[in-house]
């Protein structure tokens, strides 16, 4: 998951070595800290949020499929 996390958010900034993803686990749920430059926080947020909806919904079906539960933060 955290393959295809790094993957989509690399493909959407202009600036991939400013992206870093910090994994942590809890049970069952894996929580995702994710890291972007300034400049590129727009481009991973969307409008009104709707490219990290996205982002989580892609993330949630990947984890269904090994029976977890995801959490996505964007700081």
């Amino acid at each position: 998951m955290r393959d295809l996390l790094e993957y989509v958010v690399r493909s959407l900034v202009d600036d991939p070595s400013g992206v870093s993803v910090k994994e942590s686990r809890s049970g069952n749920t894996v929580i995702f800290e994710l890291h972007v430059a300034p400049e590129d926080a727009g481009r991973v947020i969307g409008k009104n949020g709707r490219v990290a909806n996205s982002i989580r919904s892609l993330l949630r079906v990947a984890a269904a499929k090994e029976g977890m539960r995801v959490q996505l933060d964007i700081l």
